[in-house]
């Protein structure tokens, strides 16, 4: 079984994906985890290159190339990034969403963004700003690539909100949509 967990920022597709490495016993991979690395690398912020990969192709497709072959090469295991439904086609795909302004309000809190090289958000309104910048950076990335938008719920599976949910309540919604599509 592969699944594949993509969806809004913030919705929890990193929480979700490391519930279901333990819960199932899958191996787990993160896109997002290894695009960051590839930019730091590189001494850019994940930003920077989603910016570059508008103008140039290899910033994504190093990351897309690795998702298409271990689609092919491996079985069990849970992916969690923007595209990987669509490189593992024999996949469970999952869309987490939520509200853009809950979304932000979650990343705020945590501060998270500082593991992508920004400096500390100012406010929710900062954050939501920033991530309404990286869908369409995603989205014209994609279109360009692939003509592809890993946004559409159309391209999914399961789509679930997490907007009103607690960790818990989205693990577990999460994990009885997979059961009940397995069954």
């Amino acid at each position: 079984m592969i699944i594949t967990i993509a969806g809004m920022i913030g919705a929890g597709k990193s929480t979700v994906s490391r519930f279901l490495e333990t819960k199932l016993k899958l191996k787990r991979y993160n896109m997002g985890e290894l695009r960051r690395k590839m930019a730091a690398e590189r001494g850019m912020t994940l930003a920077e290159l989603n910016k570059l990969g508008e103008k140039e192709r290899w910033a994504d497709e190093e990351i897309d190339e690795y998702q298409k072959e271990l689609g092919k090469k491996e079985d069990d295991f849970v992916i969690d990034g923007r595209l990987s439904w669509f490189f593992i086609p024999n996949s469970i795909k999952i869309f987490l969403t939520i509200d853009p302004k809950v979304g932000a309000e979650r990343i705020f809190k945590e501060q998270r963004g500082k593991e992508r090289g920004e400096k500390k958000w100012e406010s929710a309104e900062e954050v939501e700003k920033a991530n309404n910048e990286r869908i369409e950076s995603d989205i014209k990335r994609y279109q360009k690539l692939y003509k592809v938008n890993p946004y559409k719920i159309e391209n999914y599976d399961i789509v679930i909100d997490t907007s009103e949910m607690t960790i818990e309540e989205m693990n577990n919604n999460v994990l009885e949509a997979v059961k009940k599509f397995i069954d």
